[in-house]
């Protein structure tokens, strides 16, 4: 049985609390680059379950993260 990718992080996190997402996420943030699908797997559920208004504050937060741009 072959699984993709992301039905592997789905099933990795699929009947968690939310105390146990929390720490899955957080151990994913400062690690290797190999956590970084996860997590766009993740943002990909949420962003897709997310009115417009929290898509919109979600772009702000990160726009406000970016570095400014060098001329």
């Amino acid at each position: 049985m072959e699984i993709d990718l992301r039905q592997a992080i789905v099933n990795r996190v699929q009947g968690k609390n939310e105390d146990e997402l929390s720490e899955i996420i957080e151990g994913s943030i400062h690690t290797e680059d190999m956590a970084l699908p996860g997590l766009g797997v993740l943002f990909e559920m949420i962003w897709q379950n997310s009115t417009e208004a929290a898509r919109k504050k979600m772009i702000s937060v990160l726009r406000k993260q970016l570095p400014p741009t060098q001329a």
